[in-house]
C-alpha cells in the first residue's frame, strides 16, 4: 500500500491528477502569492488552514506540494511558523522550489519543508538517509545498527519536538496510512502538540466499514478511498488518544464517491489536547448556561444547566479557557480566595456533584460538608 500511495503522488507531483481530490473553496486573497504549479497539483478535501489563527506553530501532516502551508505563512503572519513534513520526494521538491519565491512575495520567511513519516514524526529521514549513505546495510549486524541509530536520532535530533506546535493540520492524509499504523499516528499529534493546542484535520470518511477486499485494492487505497475510517471511528479514535472537546467543523452533504453502496466524503474535525494531570480540589465551579438541561464533557462529568457543579483544578482550566471549546457554553464560579496549589487535596473526578454556594464564598469545612471525597489516587479522571 505504502509503495503504490509513493508512486501515485510522485507521479501527481508531475502530473495533475483530479482523481485525488475532492472540490474545495478557498480563500482567494491567500491564493494570489502561490504558483499555479503548486495550485493545480494541490491534492485535498478540505480547508483546515481556516481554522488557524495568527502568530501560531503549526505543523501541516503530508504537505504535499505546500499548498495549505503557503496558506497558513499568511494566516500565522511573520510570527508565526508553519513545518510541511511529507515521505514524498517529488512533494518536497515541489514545495521547495517556490519556497524563496514565496519568501519574496510575503516580505518573510517562515515555513520549512522536512522529510517524514506522519505516524513517526520523531525520525528525520533525510538524516536517516545521511547516515545510510555511510553506512549501507548489508548484513543482521548493520541492521542492528541502523536501529540503533533510528533510536539516537528519534531521542537526541527528533524531527518534531514533543509540545513544540499549537496546531496540527491535515488535508486528505490521514486515510492513507495502513490500519495497523493508524493509532501511532494519533499518538504522534497528540505526542507534537502542546497543551491546550489543537488538530484541525480534514479527511475523507466512510459512512460504513469498508470490506476487506476493498481495503486490499492498492488503487482505492492510494485514492483515499478504502483507508478511509468510518465517521463515528474517526472521532472516537482522538477520543481514545487522550483529546477532548472533538467537534465537527465541516461535513459534506453530498458523498465525494459512492462505492459497493458505501458513501464517502469530506469532514474536518478539531480536537484538543492537554487533559492529563492530577485533580485537585480548589473550591471551584462552573455553571452550564444550556440550552440543553444536561451535558456531559469528555471525563464523564454531567453538567446540569442553571447549577453550580464542583469540578477539579484541572478540568475547570479546560472548561473555561477562553481558546478552548467550551468558553461560550459555561460561566465560571472561582472561589472567593484561591486555594494554594501546594495546599490542594485530592478531587474524586469520578462522579458529579453540586458546589454549595457556601463553598465558593469561602466558609469554613465546619460550615460546608465536603463534597469531593478523596481519590484513590492523585490519577483521578485521567
Amino acid at each position: 500500500m505504502e509503495t503504490e500511495v509513493r508512486r501515485r503522488y510522485a507521479s501527481a507531483a508531475e502530473k495533475m491528477e483530479p482523481q485525488l481530490c475532492c472540490p474545495v473553496t478557498y480563500d482567494t486573497r491567500y491564493l494570489e502569492v502561490i504558483p499555479q504549479e503548486i495550485i493545480e497539483k494541490d491534492y485535498g478535501c478540505g480547508d483546515p488552514s481556516r481554522h488557524v489563527n495568527e502568530g501560531e506553530r503549526v505543523l501541516d501532516l503530508g504537505s504535499g506540494g505546500g499548498k495549505i502551508c503557503y496558506i497558513l505563512a499568511q494566516r500565522v503572519g511573520p510570527e508565526g511558523s508553519v513545518a510541511g513534513v511529507d515521505f514524498n520526494d517529488a512533494m518536497l521538491a515541489l514545495a521547495r522550489r517556490h519556497q524563496d519565491d514565496v519568501a519574496r512575495r510575503l516580505g518573510y520567511a517562515n515555513v520549512s519543508f522536512v522529510k517524514g513519516r506522519i505516524q513517526d514524526l520523531a525520525l528525520n529521514l533525510e538524516m536517516v538517509q545521511h547516515w545510510l549513505d555511510a553506512n549501507p546495510v548489508r548484513s543482521v549486524e548493520d541492521m542492528e545498527a541502523y536501529d540503533a541509530e533510528c533510536a539516537r536520532l528519534r531521542r537526541f535530533h527528533p524531527l518534531i519536538p514533543d509540545a513544540s506546535v499549537d496546531v496540527v493540520v491535515s488535508n486528505c492524509v490521514l486515510n492513507l496510512v495502513r490500519s495497523e499504523e493508524k493509532e501511532a499516528l494519533f499518538r504522534e499529534i497528540r505526542r507534537v502538540l502542546r497543551p491546550g493546542g489543537r488538530a484541525v484535520i480534514s479527511d475523507i470518511v466512510s459512512d460504513e466499514t469498508p470490506p476487506d477486499t476493498m481495503r486490499a485494492d492498492p488503487e482505492l487505497w492510494s485514492g483515499c478511498i478504502s483507508g478511509a475510517l468510518r465517521e463515528d471511528e474517526f472521532l472516537s479514535s482522538f477520543e481514545e488518544s487522550g483529546f477532548y472537546g472533538c467537534e465537527i467543523l465541516d461535513r459534506s452533504n453530498l458523498p465525494w464517491q459512492t462505492i459497493q453502496g458505501i458513501e464517502f466524503r469530506s469532514l474536518t474535525l478539531r480536537a484538543y489536547a492537554g487533559k492529563e494531570g492530577p485533580c485537585l480540589e480548589r473550591n471551584q465551579a462552573v455553571i452550564y448556561k444550556g440550552p440543553r438541561r444536561k451535558v456531559i464533557d469528555d471525563d464523564g462529568h454531567t453538567l446540569t444547566r442553571g447549577r453550580r457543579m464542583a469540578v477539579c483544578d484541572k478540568t475547570y482550566r479546560i472548561l473555561t479557557d477562553t481558546a478552548g471549546p467550551y468558553a461560550n457554553s459555561l460561566i465560571p464560579v472561582p472561589p472567593a480566595e484561591a486555594v494554594p496549589l501546594e495546599e490542594a487535596t485530592a478531587f474524586d473526578c469520578r462522579g458529579s456533584v453540586y458546589r454549595e454556594p457556601a463553598a465558593t464564598k469561602g466558609r469554613t469545612s465546619e460550615e460546608v460538608a465536603d463534597l469531593s471525597p478523596a481519590c484513590a489516587s492523585t490519577s483521578g479522571c485521567c
